[in-house]
């Protein structure tokens, strides 16, 4: 599928498909590969992990299960590469080994443009949840020296908080929940397919970036209402994206006099 990559097209056709204006009040943010440049140390600590048990696989491949839990990653995998469902121990055990060799490599980056992104919607009065697939303790403890004040303690979906995770809607209907916001009310801002899926699926107007190596055509076919080429992107053009519904409206107004 061909990305869409205006955003006032984006906004129209969301409009069109759900049937309701769209009017953000809550913005629903993944962490890794969104917040953090941390996607290539979590695929070399997965790539490591499955190797040490018999499952050669490419390095780009673990891009593509950003936003699973750790457990459903290990079950998923054992499934398809040897035939098996893992075990509760075995879940339990290689995700504490996988957190050790992601802790291992050198400490991530923010992701440039963040800081941008999180303060344009402070300004425009948006609240901002976390909501990561990952239980990763070093990371999720960094958001509050990374980014203080942007995600208060209560407003964070982790892997623990949910049931099901991405592609499952849970987490995002979650957010949701713990905002008050409809899905009409919700902007996603993700950078993984099973991530966009889960926020499309909640309903919410679902923003990829392609922060990795996962191309836009991938995060289109996922069911991006909109795809930029990176965080910045998405920062510079947050302002106007954030307006675009109260310009619409007042279109609406005028052609209604």
């Amino acid at each position: 599928m061909t990305p869409c990559t205006d955003y006032k097209t984006a906004v129209r056709a969301y409009t069109e498909a759900t049937g309701h204006e769209w009017h953000p009040r809550a913005a629903l943010i993944d962490m890794d590969g969104t917040l953090y440049d941390s996607m290539p140390n979590h695929a070399r600590a997965w790539k490591r992990l499955m190797h040490e048990q018999g499952i050669e696989l490419s390095y780009e491949e673990f891009f593509l299960h950003e936003g699973r839990t750790g457990a459903d990653t290990i079950d998923s995998l054992f499934r398809r590469e040897l035939g098996r469902a893992a075990t509760d121990d075995e879940k339990r055990d290689l995700y504490n080994l996988k957190t050790v060799y992601f802790q291992e490599q050198p400490p991530v980056n923010p992701m440039p443009g963040a800081a941008q992104m999180l303060s344009e919607l402070e300004d425009n009065g948006i609240r901002r949840i976390l909501v990561t697939g990952s239980g990763q303790s070093s990371l999720i403890g960094r958001l509050s020296t990374d980014y203080p004040g942007a995600f208060a303690v209560d407003d964070r979906i982790t892997s623990r908080n949910v049931t099901h995770g991405k592609p499952h809607p849970e987490p995002y209907l979650r957010a949701m929940e713990l905002a008050g916001t409809q899905p009409w009310e919700s902007i996603v801002i993700e950078n993984a397919p099973l991530g966009v899926e889960s926020g499309v699926r909640s309903g919410a107007f679902t923003v990829a970036l392609t922060t990795g190596p996962i191309p836009p055509e991938t995060l289109a076919d996922a069911g991006a209402h909109l795809v930029l080429p990176s965080m910045q992107a998405l920062a510079d053009i947050l302002p106007k994206l954030l307006q675009e519904p109260e310009k619409n409206d007042q279109i609406i107004k005028s052609l209604n006099h």
